[in-house]
């Protein structure tokens, strides 16, 4: 087997290095396994059927249009002004606008480039023209924008869920809590960066009556959590049924209260979102077919052999897997080394005590630094393509961020009551 799982690994690493897409790599690697181990190809074909035969995987579909809609609707629009007022008036105010945005609009988005599209198309420029410097900017952005991935609903929870057989509504709900965390800290480095600086210019605060006037505009968007969040964690709906509401929700104010819903943007909207869930999907199903080999080749059971022969204590098991979730990150898209390699280390958990709840939010806390580092680092093209820097530059700007969430990562592994308090 060890040859099998040489040429598995082998024949992915020269086919990504070949700029070959995620999902056809996966797929082919998946496919030389079964042809070396004797398994059927059948399975491939079935495995591939079965993947869409899920009901907690609907949620993606249905929480990536709800996002879509709302990002090129109306909805998400007034939040800015909303964050601004709460705390634009602070020294480095738009930075923390831009942090308070996207912890707002990851409740809307579930996803981390989309979340730094939306809010750094906005945002850079607007701090730019208050004498914040361009790199300061694209960083900050870039960074805010892991919190759509941090903050419920997310993707790639909805992801881990259902690979491993974990409750994606308690998923959600211990999110809230690391993403906030995740959040304040940004603010904080943030907020010493521009004194330390002397970046931005100070506005005058805003009164309560301006706030509550940005609040009452900003209401369709704030809902859109409460209802998604409030359905599922007062045992209302389902996380798939609440995608469903989000989805009618938008629809709904888009087309009967803003008005800005046309058809021909609605044409755009579906045609965005089933071209990202088409991906979002082809890389799942193929993503499965490589996992079931490698478990077919008793890949789990090597890899956690060759932890723990390094070491049997969980802190140090712990730092180990911090590691691999940072070298990972960097170099594999989020969702391929959630649906391939947290299946293999469910077996290190009860060594190292968590539960598959808090380990999925530490292993994604870990894995979102992966979007500010090179060569995969999706916020870092985005932001970098709103801006045009060099994606060199911005990658040492958005380093300290990464060592903020690695270390707000490890906090998740050894408090559980980080993720588990509302459980």
């Amino acid at each position: 087997m060890g040859v099998v799982l040489f040429s598995i690994f082998a024949s992915l690493l020269i086919l990504l290095c070949m700029a070959i897409p995620v999902g056809v790599a996966l797929g082919i690697a998946a496919m030389i396994g079964m042809l070396m181990t004797g398994m059927d190809l059948g399975m491939f074909i079935q495995r591939l059927y079965n993947t869409f035969d899920s009901f907690p995987l609907l949620a993606v579909p249905f929480f990536i249009l709800a996002g879509d809609i709302m990002q090129k609707g109306e909805i998400s629009n007034s939040l800015l002004g909303f964050c601004r007022s709460l705390v634009g008036h602070l020294r480095g105010g738009l930075s923390h606008v831009s942090v308070l945005t996207c912890l707002f609009y990851g409740a809307l988005s579930g996803s981390a480039p989309a979340t730094t599209a939306a809010v750094g198309g906005l945002m850079i420029p607007a701090m730019e023209k208050d004498g914040y410097p361009k790199p300061y900017s694209t960083a900050i952005n870039a960074a805010s924008g892991c919190l759509g991935v941090l903050i419920p609903p997310s993707v790639p929870l909805i992801l881990y869920g259902s690979t491993v057989g974990c409750s994606i509504s308690d998923l959600f709900i211990a999110a809230i809590l690391p993403g906030l965390i995740v959040g304040c800290v940004f603010i904080a480095m943030g907020y010493f960066t521009c004194v330390r600086n002397n970046y931005g210019i100070m506005r005058p605060k805003d009164s309560a009556k301006e706030r509550l006037r940005a609040f009452w505009n900003a209401r369709y968007s704030l809902l859109v959590p409460v209802i998604v969040l409030g359905g599922i964690y007062g045992g209302i709906t389902t996380p798939t049924e609440a995608g469903c509401v989000a989805v009618v929700y938008a629809l709904f104010v888009e087309l009967c209260i803003t008005r800005s819903l046309t058809w021909a943007k609605f044409k755009r909207i579906m045609f965005s979102s089933l071209l990202t869930t088409g991906v979002i999907f082809f890389i799942i199903a193929t993503a499965n077919a490589l996992s079931i080999v490698l478990i077919y080749c008793n890949a789990h059971i090597l890899l956690c052999a060759a932890i723990t022969s390094i070491s049997i204590n969980p802190v140090i098991i712990v730092f180990i897997l911090t590691l691999v979730f940072l070298i990972l990150g960097t170099f594999v898209e989020t969702a391929v080394t959630i649906l391939v390699v947290s299946p293999m280390l469910m077996p290190l958990l009860p060594i190292i005590g968590m539960d598959p709840v808090q380990f999925g939010l530490f292993m994604l806390v870990m894995l979102a630094t992966g979007f500010l580092t090179p060569p995969v680092g999706l916020n870092l093209f985005v932001a970098c393509g709103i801006t045009g820097l060099s994606l060199t530059e911005i990658a040492w700007k958005c380093l300290p961020y990464c060592a903020a969430m690695a270390i707000v990562g490890l906090a998740v592994a050894f408090i559980p009551s980080i993720t588990m308090c509302f459980l």
